[in-house]
């Protein structure tokens, strides 16, 4: 008898790569997509490993495909950038053993940069798309992709959303299909994508395409629900779920494979209903397609958004003219993110906002240094970017323009894109500071390690990579480690690096306070006799701090972690650090 259990979507994809019998896994954290490496490294016949950034990741899924073996590669929709360039390549030379991407995408920006749609990059890639629409799905469509991908030689993408990847669902699991790697043959016209031989495969990808499209109309994840024909939807994914929790009674042309569509499929579809809306998240890429044949009468983004998470009452209020202001949840407090108590990073931006030096920034938890109290960082583009941004500022005004600017990354993020930044800043004879805050992990996707940390996916120990000694390998004569949390010291180097007519260095060390083992000796006390209700304490923003209605700083003291920043402001010893009991 069968096993059900009910899994995120994330760990439904991950158990469906397992049954397929996948053998490699390649991955970087990024939110929502983390919990499918780190489900899928619980199963010991699956090697899985967090790659430095999602191209090694990719780079990593084609080799093992070539090789004959079941490959996988995961990563969120900013990361399908970063991939793209061996992704656009795989899908002419195709693969050997069956290779699927996992794109999760984030509707809402829940934790992005930009709300892009992955389904246009694999249209782009000429790449098939595959889009669950619950847990049950997740598990099922990851199987398929194998079986397409063999099928049809070629990568498949699974396209997950935050609310599929995060939702939870009762999934029937199965056995795993053990399968013994596909053989290897030499095939140059095939796997070396020199001009000559990717002139040719273009023209195999086109028709690759033209006949999945074909059989489209025909795979039972593509499927019409016949129901009341005064009105219908063509969707897929997760809003499929809203269509049926607000229409019951609509007919549905539910679409699982989004890339390449079947057309004939659609136009029998719309033939017969009388009213038709598409209904997808994001970008209109169905309804452009779907309208470019000639069905002008659907209705879809001049009715629907194409910014953020769709939702049941959407159609409600759209289609059906209900008024659902009753129905909306009530407003609370906004919540405003903020660095952890204790959080290293604070203790770094405190010092640069004293010394009013901006901050080129990057993707990770420190990031929130650019909202108040803090207000350091000014600018964040993508993974990597600060140091670049910071040598691009030198090249356009010199050298005295970036004095009172520095450029900051995590240990995480420099190892994914920076180490290549700061290797251009040596080459093109830049000047500048750059301050990699190592807090020893990936703090923002939920604590992961990397090649700087000394333990792999599987948990695995390994030799670490040392930040120091690479920079200096780089050619960097100034580089200097530091305590996050001294703040003399800090203050001294950034004074002085920030003036020098070279490349500097400075590594932050201390552990982020939410890894695990990590714990301070110490709690910070008030002393309210000796307060002077100055507010120095309180300008890094600390959640532990407060102040008591007579004006003096009181210290929550579930929440204090004792890191000591606070004690360190106060010049009149009205804060005390106290060993724990």
């Amino acid at each position: 008898m069968s096993e059900k259990k009910i899994l995120l979507g994330n760990e439904a994809i991950a158990r469906g790569a397992y049954e397929a019998g996948v053998k490699v896994s390649a991955a970087y954290p990024g939110t929502p997509s983390t919990e499918i490496s780190e489900a899928i490294a619980k199963y010991d016949e699956v090697y899985a490993e967090w790659s430095p950034n999602e191209k090694v990741a990719a780079e990593v899924a084609v080799g093992a495909s070539i090789a004959g073996a079941r490959s996988m590669c995961c990563m969120k929709h900013v990361g399908v950038n970063v991939a793209s360039d061996p992704l656009f390549t795989a899908a002419y030379s195709g693969v050997n053993g069956g290779m699927v991407v996992v794109a999760a995408d984030d509707p809402g920006m829940y934790s992005s940069q930009n709300e892009q749609d992955s389904r246009m990059v694999a249209r782009a890639a000429m790449i098939p798309v595959l889009e669950p629409s619950d847990s049950a799905e997740a598990r099922e469509f990851t199987k398929l992709a194998f079986d397409l991908s063999e099928q049809y030689d070629t990568p498949v993408m699974v396209r997950s959303t935050t609310r599929l990847s995060h939702s939870q669902g009762i999934v029937e699991l199965e056995e795993r299909q053990e399968r013994e790697p596909l053989a290897y043959e030499r095939n140059i016209a095939k796997f070396v994508m020199m001009p000559v031989n990717a002139i040719k495969r273009h023209i195999v990808v086109e028709e690759r395409m033209k006949k999945m499209a074909e059989d489209a109309c025909t795979l039972s994840v593509n499927r019409a629900e016949y129901r009341d024909l005064s009105v219908g939807f063509i969707t897929s994914g997760i809003p499929y779920q809203y269509v049926r929790e607000a229409m019951p009674d609509a007919s549905v042309l539910k679409l699982g494979l989004v890339h390449p569509l079947p057309r004939k499929l659609i136009e029998e579809f719309a033939a017969r209903v009388e009213r038709l809306y598409i209904f997808e998240e994001l970008e209109p890429v169905i309804e452009e397609q779907v309208k470019s044949w000639g069905i002008l009468q659907a209705v879809g983004k001049e009715l629907f958004t194409v910014q953020g998470e769709y939702s049941a009452n959407m159609i409600r209020e759209r289609v059906l003219g209900q008024d659902c202001s009753a129905d909306a949840p009530a407003r609370v407090p906004a919540r405003p993110p903020i660095l952890c108590p204790g959080c290293p990073h604070r203790s770094v931006y405190s010092v640069l906002n004293r010394l009013k030096i901006h901050a080129a920034g990057d993707i990770g938890c420190y990031t929130l240094g650019a909202v108040a109290p803090l207000s350091v960082v000014d600018t964040t583009v993508c993974m990597g970017s600060s140091i670049s941004t910071l040598h691009g500022m030198e090249k356009a005004r010199g050298k005295e323009y970036i004095r009172n600017w520095v450029a900051v990354i995590g240990d995480s993020t420099f190892m994914h894109t920076g180490i290549n930044s700061l290797m251009n800043m040596v080459y093109n004879q830049s000047c500048g500071t750059v301050v990699i805050l190592d807090n020893s992990t990936t703090g923002m996707t939920g604590h992961q390690d990397h090649a700087a940390t000394g333990r792999t996916l599987k948990g695995e120990t390994v030799p670490a990579i040392n930040i120091t000694q690479l920079c200096r390998s780089l050619g960097i004569e100034h580089v200097y480690e530091i305590s996050a949390f001294d703040q003399d010291g800090l203050m001294e180097a950034f004074r002085r690096e920030t003036q020098r007519d070279a490349v500097s260095v400075i590594i932050t060390k201390a552990p982020c306070v939410l890894l695990k083992g990590v714990t301070f000796p110490d709690k910070c006390v008030p002393v309210p006799e000796k307060c002077r209700k100055c507010g120095a304490c309180l300008k890094p923003g600390c959640p532990a701090l407060t102040r008591n209605p007579d004006g003096t700083v009181a210290i929550d003291e579930t929440m204090c972690n004792g890191c000591g920043l606070c004690a360190n402001l106060c010049g009149f010893d009205a804060i005390e650090t106290r060993r724990k009991v």
